[in-house]
């Protein structure tokens, strides 16, 4: 059974032309979480000359689970005089903290909507077909191919062919989770 996946996707929408998404799951990585990560892109031109620091691009980090919450990462001029310094800094929302209260994990979150009669968390039928006919043809592709599915080690972030994948788009993983 294949248990790890990387992939960019396109949207084929205006509202979404040229802008990628990747995703990437998979069994026995490093920490078992659910993030969603918006990496913003960077000006062409920057008032801060090469040496003024290190660079990292800007992203809006949305966690699932555990520990529900947001991170902004973004890169501010140090304070104070001493020229054009930039550091990265982080501003954080961890929900369980703000609302003083532990949030049910995905689990129980199902059980309990189930036992009350909501189905918002469940999907339909047209969207069980719809996701259906989006995945077979990954898998017919991945059957015709003898050099699939590339091992990894257990612990790691997956295989390497992930890394060169977002590294060809101009990207990196967020690694950062735990």
């Amino acid at each position: 059974t294949e248990t790890f996946v990387a992939l960019k996707a396109d949207v084929l929408t205006l509202r979404w032309a040229n802008v990628p998404f990747f995703l990437r799951t998979g069994k026995r990585m490093p920490h078992k979480v659910s993030e969603i990560v918006v990496q913003f892109r960077a000006l062409p031109f920057s008032i801060f000359p090469a040496d003024a620091g290190e660079w990292r691009p800007n992203r809006l980090i949305i966690r699932l689970q555990p520990e529900e919450g947001m991170r902004l990462e973004m890169m501010t001029k140090d304070p104070g005089p001493g020229g054009l310094r930039l550091s990265p800094t982080g501003l954080d929302i961890r929900f369980e903290t703000t609302f003083g209260m532990r949030f049910p994990d995905a689990y129980e979150r199902l059980l309990m909507d189930t036992v009350r009669g909501n189905p918002t968390l469940f999907m339909r039928r047209d969207e069980v077909e719809t996701a259906w006919a989006w995945v077979e043809p990954i898998l017919e592709a991945w059957e015709a191919r003898p050099d699939m599915p590339r091992p990894y080690p257990a612990g790691s972030w997956g295989p390497t062919a992930s890394i060169a994948l977002i590294e060809r788009n101009g990207r990196t993983w967020h690694e950062e989770a735990g």
